[in-house]
């Protein structure tokens, strides 16, 4: 296999751990899985308004609700790969918001626990690629190619 053909692959790879990862703390959010660190809606509220300090209270659980929708429709589009490249900048930007909110309310180390910089980075990686493929974003665009 050529240098070109992997490319797909190891990009896959990159869009479907951060997917994965993305969706699991969603789960989690909502009791699901046998490993949870929060356990329901109500313990991560607790925990997102420790890390959302710096908004005004009343902002502080739409923003949870905004993250919360955010970390379920970017992993989606990483998946399916639509609209991969705003996606993949999305993810970098909305894990690195995470990881300062992380760092200055609770601590660098908990930002190495959940792995929120290399998350960031790895969108913000694939983010550069030039082509998609295996993505829904390549078909279409060999479809507009071709007709």
């Amino acid at each position: 296999m050529s240098s070109k053909e992997t490319k797909g692959y190891e990009q896959l790879y990159v869009r479907a751990a951060l997917a994965i990862t993305m969706l699991s703390a969603v789960a989690d959010r909502f009791g699901w899985g046998p490993d949870t660190s929060w356990g329901n809606w109500e313990n991560f509220l607790v925990y997102s308004r420790q890390l959302t300090f710096y908004l005004p209270g009343f902002f502080q659980e739409p923003a949870a609700v905004i993250a919360t929708t955010l970390e379920i429709v970017l992993p989606l589009c990483l998946l399916a790969g639509f609209k991969t490249k705003l996606a993949a900048y999305a993810t970098g930007f909305l894990l690195l918001v995470f990881a300062l909110s992380m760092t200055f309310s609770i601590g660098f180390r908990s930002t190495l626990a959940y792995s929120v910089w290399v998350g960031s980075s790895a969108g913000f990686l694939l983010a550069v690629q030039q082509h998609y493929t295996f993505s829904l974003d390549g078909y279409l665009a060999r479809n507009r190619r071709a007709g």
